[in-house]
């Protein structure tokens, strides 16, 4: 199964992401993406994909209050702080292309 992550929100300013983007996680490995991706981005979605994959987001804490087959994680960038941008993905299972 391909997760599909999306950028759902930017809290301050991301020079890589703006609302809308995503990239696709293929067959669990393969990062397939026209834009470029972020590594802060990977370090925060690394410990969940392939748990993603597999089983439901609220097995992990991750899934939204309003659709329950979405999982949210964040990258690390403390946008208060850092003049940067933090930015809020939203995972689905599904195929982007």
């Amino acid at each position: 199964m391909d997760l599909v992550v999306t950028v759902k929100e930017i809290k301050g300013h991301c020079p890589t992401y703006k609302l809308g983007d995503s990239f696709t996680l293929k067959a669990g490995y393969q990062l397939v993406s026209d834009i470029p991706v972020c590594m802060h981005a990977l370090a925060a979605l690394m410990p969940y994909y392939n748990a993603l994959r597999v089983s439901e987001p609220a097995q992990w804490g991750l899934e939204g209050k309003d659709d329950k087959t979405k999982a949210y994680i964040q990258c690390p960038d403390p946008a208060e702080h850092t003049n940067g941008g933090t930015v809020t993905f939203e995972i689905t299972k599904g195929h982007q292309r």
